[in-house]
C-alpha cells in the first residue's frame, strides 16, 4: 500500500469511518470521533461492525474480562460527558485480602475517594440464575449509537485494501475512508496479509463463576498466590450475586480452577466442581505490541495493538483510541502521522509494562524467599498502624492488584528510601519475632 501524501489523506465532511469491534475500544473510537468531531465542525459517518448481542449471558455476550475498572477510568469517561450507571456496578471494592502462607492480610482502599469497581462486559455467567446483568460493553455501544454511530450486527469476514480498506460482510462491503480495527485479542483479525499487522504475544488466563455465598464479603477482593503448582496470581472478585475467579499462570487445564479452589480449601464454601461451572473461559491476554499495526487510512486501538499489563484493559482501550482518534481528527490519515502522533503513546504503554514486569519477577522473589516474605508481612503490618501517607508498600502492592497507578510510578515509589527503611525495619522486627 503506497503512502499518499499528508494533504490528500485526511477525514473530510461524510467521510466513512469503519470501526471493527464493537468492545470498549470500538466503541471509545467512535466516542473519541464524534466528541472530536464535532469541536472540529466535522460530519462522520461511523459504523461500528459487532455481530455479538452484549446482553446475553455466556460466551456471546462476553469479552471474557475479570470487570474491574479503575478509578482512572472514572475521569476518562466524564471527558466524554459518560458516568456508569448504577445499575452497571456490580461491587464498590473496599479492600483486596491477601492469602499468603496460611494468614491473610487485608488491604483498604487507601484513597477512599478512588473507586474500584466490579462490573459484567456481558449479561452475566453462561447459566445466569435469573434475569441476565447490566452489561458494560452494551452500555459504551449504545452511548456511541445515542451520539450518531451506526451499529452493524454482522460478523466482517475480510478486508482488502482497494485504493482504501474494504470491508466485507457475508452480504455486504463497504470502502472506507478509514478503518478502525478494534477486534480484542480473542478475536481473529480480519484484515488481509498485505496490511502487514502481527497481533500481539499473549498468555492464558482461566476464568468461572460461582454464585457468592450469603456470608460472603461482597465488597472484597481475595488474591491468591503460588497454589496449586503453576499459579502466578489468583483472584475471587464479587460481583453482585455472584463471584468471578480469575486465574493466571502456566499450564492450565480444564480442571484449573477446581484445583485452585481445592488448593485454597474453599471446596466445601463455594460448593464448586468442574460439572457445575456457571461460565469457564480460558481468554488470552496481550503480553506485547503489536506489529505493522498502523497504515494509511487504518489503525489497530486497544488490545489488538498494547494494553497494560495484567491490569486495567479498559483504560489502555481509552487511551489508545483517544490517540489514534485525535491524530485522526487533527493531523490526517496517513502511515506517517500516525506514527508522528500515535506510535508514541503505544511505545510508552510498552515502556511502563517493561517496569509491570520487573515489579512482579520482584513480588515472585519477595513470595519465594521466607525471610523477604517474613519482613514484607511486618512490614505491612506496621504500616497498618502509620498514618495513610506513609503506607507506601501497602500502595504499590494495590497499585499492582487494581492496575490504579502507572507500573513506573510505582516501581519509583517500592524504591523509595523511604519504603526501603520501611522494609529494614520489617527485617529487623522479623528477625526480632523470630
Amino acid at each position: 500500500m503506497e503512502e499518499k501524501s499528508l494533504a490528500e489523506l485526511r477525514l473530510g465532511n461524510h467521510s466513512r469511518v469503519c470501526v471493527i469491534g464493537g468492545g470498549p475500544a470500538g466503541s471509545f473510537a467512535a466516542l473519541h470521533l464524534q466528541h472530536l468531531s464535532q469541536l472540529y465542525d466535522l460530519h462522520l459517518e461511523v459504523l461500528i461492525f459487532e455481530p455479538r448481542d452484549f446482553t446475553r449471558p455466556g460466551p456471546a455476550g462476553c469479552n471474557r474480562c475479570a470487570g474491574i475498572l479503575s478509578s482512572r477510568l472514572w475521569g476518562n469517561l466524564s471527558e466524554l460527558g459518560l458516568s456508569i450507571p448504577d445499575d452497571l456496578i456490580q461491587a464498590d471494592l473496599q479492600s483486596y485480602n491477601i492469602h499468603l502462607d496460611h494468614e491473610s492480610i487485608r488491604l483498604e482502599r487507601p484513597i477512599p475517594s478512588r473507586r474500584i469497581v466490579s462490573v459484567y462486559r456481558g449479561g452475566g455467567p453462561r447459566n445466569v440464575q435469573s434475569l441476565p446483568e447490566a452489561s458494560f460493553d452494551q452500555f459504551l455501544l449504545t452511548q456511541a449509537m445515542n451520539r450518531g454511530a451506526v451499529h452493524i450486527p454482522r460478523r466482517v469476514r475480510e478486508i482488502r485494501w482497494d485504493g482504501r480498506p474494504v470491508v466485507y460482510t457475508a452480504t455486504d462491503h463497504y470502502p472506507a475512508d478509514l478503518l478502525v480495527l478494534a477486534i480484542g485479542i480473542n478475536s481473529r483479525s480480519p484484515l488481509d496479509s498485505n496490511f502487514g499487522y502481527l497481533p500481539p504475544k499473549t498468555e492464558v488466563m482461566a476464568q468461572d463463576e460461582v454464585l457468592r455465598p450469603t456470608d460472603w464479603n461482597s465488597e472484597e477482593v481475595n488474591a491468591y498466590f503460588q497454589r496449586p503448582s503453576g499459579l502466578s496470581f489468583g483472584a475471587i472478585i464479587p460481583k453482585g450475586r455472584y463471584l468471578n475467579i480469575s486465574l493466571l499462570g502456566k499450564g492450565f487445564t480444564k480442571y484449573t480452577v477446581e484445583d485452585f479452589i481445592t488448593a485454597q480449601n474453599l471446596a466445601g464454601v463455594l460448593q464448586y466442581n468442574h460439572s457445575s461451572s456457571l461460565c469457564g473461559c480460558n481468554p488470552r491476554i496481550a503480553v506485547s505490541i503489536a506489529r505493522h499495526y498502523f497504515g494509511d487510512r487504518w489503525v489497530a486501538v486497544g488490545d489488538a495493538v498494547v494494553t497494560r499489563l495484567y491490569k486495567d484493559g479498559i483504560g489502555s482501550a481509552y487511551q489508545t483510541t483517544k490517540s489514534a482518534m485525535s491524530a485522526a481528527v487533527y493531523q490526517g490519515i496517513s502511515h506517517s502521522t500516525f506514527r508522528k502522533h500515535y506510535a508514541p503513546v503505544c511505545r510508552s504503554i510498552t515502556t511502563d509494562n517493561s517496569y509491570g514486569f520487573l515489579l512482579f519477577r520482584l513480588w515472585n522473589f519477595v513470595l519465594n524467599s521466607p525471610r523477604l516474605l517474613g519482613a514484607w508481612k511486618a512490614t505491612i503490618q506496621w504500616e497498618m498502624t502509620q498514618p495513610a501517607r506513609n503506607r507506601k508498600h501497602i500502595s504499590v502492592l494495590w497499585g499492582m492488584l487494581t492496575g490504579d497507578e502507572p507500573y513506573r510510578q510505582l516501581f519509583y515509589k517500592g524504591i523509595n528510601p523511604i519504603t526501603m527503611l520501611h522494609l529494614g525495619y520489617g527485617m529487623n522486627s522479623n528477625r526480632g519475632g523470630g
